[in-house]
């Protein structure tokens, strides 16, 4: 019953090619048969087939049913699943609960599951390949003026990334059960890391224990006001994810990172080698300036081009094309996961992205573009942590601590994103409040401020969606352009100082 046969006149008559899909029900049939004689099968084929491969749906119903009674270490038997499908319409079509005896009594060898499993992956990628070329045939043929064919590009590489990396051109519907295995995933993976991170860690201790990490399909926002810090942090936590990567096999049985990750970084403001440079002061702790003009000594040169020779393995990808329409930065996304893997994704910063399309206003093409950056994030399955400016009506208050009301175009940005944090430096104000070298006491006064501030910086949580909000504070070497974990009194052995 196999109907891989009579596809050549099928492709003149959609009904007929409808009814002549590439399957093959002795597969699907051989398979279940093996899962219901020995469910040890099901870890060897989980990480190939997927329920939405079988072309049968009762077998989809069936596999489905088997998977979420393996999941739980119960037994499955064509008995146990009986009593789970016997109001099943399909099921009572091909006999009843005689079918899945008859499925299991007719499976010929266990050993060729995987085999089978490889076979109903393939047919159904197949399936999906031909639905996508259809669709894309019709929508290139009919002229529409919402529909231009740059648009059109886009989405169809959308399409066939998806189904090259998920086996389906589009999601639709997934059973809660499904779901609830996904959720348990990562919960099981923030477990065996002793209850900590369910995501990336960003290698700083607070910020981690916070967050929780980097979650997957997250968008984070990092805002601040100009000369806080916000690039510097972001590449200080792109580099330390980089620097991390270590791959290996994972728990679905493919290859990926274990530890640590391949970064994207979307650089539109400074050149890819301003960026290097900032990375290699924080590595080779040698001022970024003095990198620029050669101004090293002995020792400092050979920290820099130790550094360099470190970062020249680091899985840490730079795109510095300026003016990036969102459609095109989702490409370069995509095409980057395809070749070298992709793990989180660093855009800097939102302001700088086009719109696929001009807009009437500016609050619409920046919704477009955090609309785009969180489709991003969901597709990839990774985090995107994108950097935004702050408007100026944080200088006119008293406390200069920005709020979420402080972003720029706050609405689409706030609302869009998972987690919204700010990066605020209270020493780069105090600085400019230096009284005149006569008033002495303000002078006493204004350095005993200092003092309690200098190479101090905070990250205000604004909001978060799975977790609490509030702030964290770091350390921040100016000269290096580097934050790193605050080294606590009680931890120095020191008495308190607030700190």
């Amino acid at each position: 019953m196999n109907d891989m046969t009579g596809m050549t006149g099928a492709a003149a008559d959609p009904d007929a090619a409808a009814s002549t899909l590439p399957h093959n029900i002795e597969a699907e049939q051989q398979l279940l048969g093996a899962l219901l004689t020995n469910d040890q099968i099901y870890d060897r084929v989980s990480a190939i087939v997927k329920t939405e491969h079988f072309y049968d749906p009762l077998h989809q119903r069936i596999y489905e049913v088997a998977a979420g009674r393996i999941a739980k270490n119960a037994l499955v038997t064509p008995v146990t699943l009986a009593s789970f499908l016997e109001d099943d319409s399909g099921l009572k079509e091909v006999g009843g609960p005689a079918y899945l005896v008859r499925l299991a009594g007719a499976a010929l060898s266990s050993h060729a599951a995987r085999d089978y499993a490889k076979l109903i992956h393939d047919l159904a990628v197949r399936r999906e390949l031909m639905a996508l070329g259809r669709e894309i045939t019709d929508k290139a043929a009919t002229v529409d003026v919402n529909s231009e064919p740059d648009e059109q590009i886009v989405e169809a590489e959308q399409r066939l990334y998806q189904l090259g990396e998920k086996g389906q051109a589009g999601s639709g519907f997934q059973s809660f059960l499904r779901a609830v295995t996904d959720a348990v995933n990562v919960a099981n993976a923030a477990y065996r890391r002793d209850g900590g991170l369910a995501g990336l860690s960003t290698g700083l201790d607070d910020l981690d224990r916070k967050l929780g990490g980097l979650h997957r399909s997250d968008l984070l926002i990092l805002a601040g006001r100009p000369s806080m810090g916000k690039t510097s942090l972001a590449t200080n936590v792109a580099f330390n994810i980089a620097k991390a990567y270590q791959k290996g096999a994972l728990p679905d049985g493919g290859e990926g990172a274990i530890n640590g990750g391949v970064v994207g970084f979307f650089s539109l403001e400074m050149s890819a080698e301003q960026l290097a440079a900032r990375v290699l002061s924080e590595a080779a702790e040698v001022p970024s300036e003095r990198i620029r003009r050669g101004d090293m000594n002995e020792a400092e040169f050979r920290r820099f081009v130790e550094a360099a020779a470190q970062l020249e393995a680091c899985p840490l990808y730079i795109d510095d094309t300026a003016a990036l329409p969102i459609s095109q930065l989702a490409a370069r996304a995509r095409r980057l996961k395809r070749t070298h893997g992709l793990d989180a994704l660093f855009v800097d910063y939102l302001q700088l992205v086009r719109p696929a399309t001009a807009k009437d206003s500016r609050v619409n093409e920046v919704s477009e573009i955090t609309q785009g950056l969180k489709a991003i994030a969901k597709e990839l399955d990774i985090p995107v942590v994108a950097l935004s400016q702050l408007s100026r009506q944080v200088e006119n208050r008293e406390d200069k601590r920005p709020q979420l009301s402080d972003l720029r175009e706050s609405g689409s940005i706030e609302q869009d994103a998972d987690v919204v944090m700010f990066v605020f430096r209270e020493e780069y104000y105090k600085e400019r409040e230096k009284p005149g070298d006569d008033n002495l006491e303000g002078l006493a006064k204004w350095q005993e401020s200092m003092e309690r501030v200098h190479g101090k910086a905070e990250v205000i949580i604004g909001k978060q969606r799975h977790g609490p909000i509030g702030s964290v504070d770091l350390s921040f070497e100016g000269e290096f352009t580097r934050f790193g974990n605050l080294a606590r009194p009680w931890q120095q052995g020191q008495v308190s100082d607030g700190f």
